[in-house]
């Protein structure tokens, strides 16, 4: 349990750690943030399939291919409806937000709103994993949605600060969307302690969450800036390095 909550506590730290760096370097260029939002896709794509998806596989009994299948789309679809309701990154990220000019304040918070929701089932994803008892994969996610919180965090705070809310309270909304991403790490663990027979879909639940995340919301983004072969490359190296550590960490 006590590596579960500093998991969730590093995965949520990141948001934070982002809005800092926001803080600190307020033009950050699309060009650093997409190479890191890449390799942070690639890592996430290969902890979907061999952290999430083989796994429920490997737990399910029988009719295992069909549970799998369901709980990938089950968890697509959650966040595509989630995304009809609060649209993500790459819907408002293109509007005047981008630029950091919007004074509309209400559209900012919608956007920091967005974020924190996605943030949910994002965190979930990460509790889920600890369900296998294999804690270096489950580190390994968790890893992979830190990173992809890093630039999110990065990317709160210029537009807010534009629209005139204070620093203080620009923070404590970035370390708002922090700690409900730490809230769904402990609920997702938890769910599976609880009802260890619904790991199997819960896994290919969050499998299919972040597939949706990296197919609907990070692969536009990172690709939206003239910068699609470093972006892509990064994506390659970030799956490629979570596939060694697989490898090498057994």
């Amino acid at each position: 349990m006590k590596m579960v909550l500093l998991t969730a506590l590093g995965v949520g730290g990141a948001t934070i750690f982002g809005s800092l760096i926001g803080f600190a370097f307020k033009n950050i260029s699309h060009k650093f943030s997409d190479i890191v939002l890449s390799f942070a896709a690639g890592v996430m794509l290969s902890a979907a399939i061999i952290g999430l998806i083989l796994p429920s596989l490997e737990y399910g009994g029988e009719g295992k291919l069909l549970v799998t299948i369901a709980g990938i789309f089950a968890g697509a679809v959650c966040l595509n409806i989630i995304d009809k309701v609060v649209p993500h990154l790459h819907r408002l990220v293109g509007s005047d937000i981008e630029d950091h000019r919007s004074t509309n304040l209400d559209k900012v918070l919608l956007f920091v709103a967005a974020i924190a929701i996605h943030n949910l089932p994002e965190g979930i994803a990460a509790g889920v994993s600890f369900g296998t008892e294999d804690v270096s994969q489950a580190l390994m996610i968790a890893f992979g949605i830190a990173l992809q919180n890093i630039p999110e965090g990065m990317v709160i705070i210029g537009p807010m600060l534009a629209a005139g809310v204070t620093p203080r309270k620009t923070f404590a909304c970035a370390m708002v969307t922090g700690l409900i991403e730490v809230a769904g790490t402990l609920i997702g663990y938890w769910a599976v302690n609880i009802a260890s027979a619904i790991l199997p879909f819960a896994l290919a639940f969050a499998g299919g969450t972040m597939l949706y995340v990296i197919s609907d919301e990070m692969i536009p983004e990172t690709h939206a800036h003239s910068n699609e072969t470093g972006a892509t490359y990064a994506l390659l190296v970030g799956f490629c390095v979570m596939l060694a550590s697989d490898v090498l960490l057994g």
